[in-house]
């Protein structure tokens, strides 16, 4: 047992690295540059918003660290496709949502959320509801609802933008697409390199270890918000 426990212990110590390496405060943000694109818009231009949207979720990490700990022990293609369908509903309904019908909250307590649901998930794969409960809540159920605040984060985030009223529908719609596009892609790349790593035998051994780490990083992204939010 003691070297997975050291295992572990060593994975959570570098996943802290290297999100304090990184910058969570931009995980649903818009850089600078893309900002000002998105300002400069009247009218629909659907192309670019299809990239953006593309662009966000392959470089969005708190998104594709909780979808990693969705597809970490589905071994069907059924049941990944199940699951991040689920996710993209409550995405895209929040996402839609927030920005068309100017729904709005506060965008630290959102993205803490985003957080919570990294380390939701990583505790669900480590047993620790069945431990520590006595059961386990339903998964379908809470990635739908982490799926509704995920979307909703990035809802936020262009809310603070000026984003001209003329073609708002199809450029929301456009970026919408453009996010499942490149969540496609992401979880393409993910799934081949889980999948290999589920074919040696040390898998299983190394699960735990993988999934505090994957904790970890999600108290980070809380951290980081929760401080923006108390400044």
């Amino acid at each position: 047992m003691f070297p997975t426990r050291r295992s572990a212990f060593l994975a959570a110590v570098l996943a802290v690295f290297a999100f304090l390496g990184a910058d969570p405060a931009w995980a649903h943000g818009v850089s600078n540059r893309d900002a000002i694109f998105v300002q400069s818009i009247d009218g629909a231009a659907i192309g670019p918003f299809l990239y953006l949207g593309a662009k966000h979720m392959v470089t969005g990490y708190d998104h594709l660290l909780f979808l990693v700990g969705v597809i970490f022990f589905l071994y069907r293609l059924r049941d990944v496709v199940q699951y991040v369908s689920l996710f993209t509903l409550g995405h895209s309904l929040t996402l839609l949502g927030g920005v068309l019908g100017d729904i709005r909250a506060n965008a630290y307590i959102v993205d803490a959320i985003i957080g919570l649901s990294v380390v939701y998930k990583a505790f669900e794969n480590m047993g620790g509801f069945e431990r520590v409960l006595g059961w386990r809540p339903n998964t379908k159920l809470a990635v739908m609802v982490f799926g509704l605040f995920h979307g909703f984060g990035l809802a936020t985030k262009i809310q603070e933008l000026t984003v001209s009223s003329n073609g708002l529908v199809a450029n929301i719609v456009s970026f919408n697409v453009g996010v499942e596009i490149g969540q496609v892609l992401a979880l393409t790349a993910v799934l081949l390199v889980i999948s290999m790593w589920r074919t040696r035998p040390g898998f299983l051994r190394h699960s735990f270890a993988a999934n505090t780490a994957l904790m970890m990083g999600g108290f980070v992204l809380m951290g980081y918000q929760i401080a923006g939010y108390l400044q």
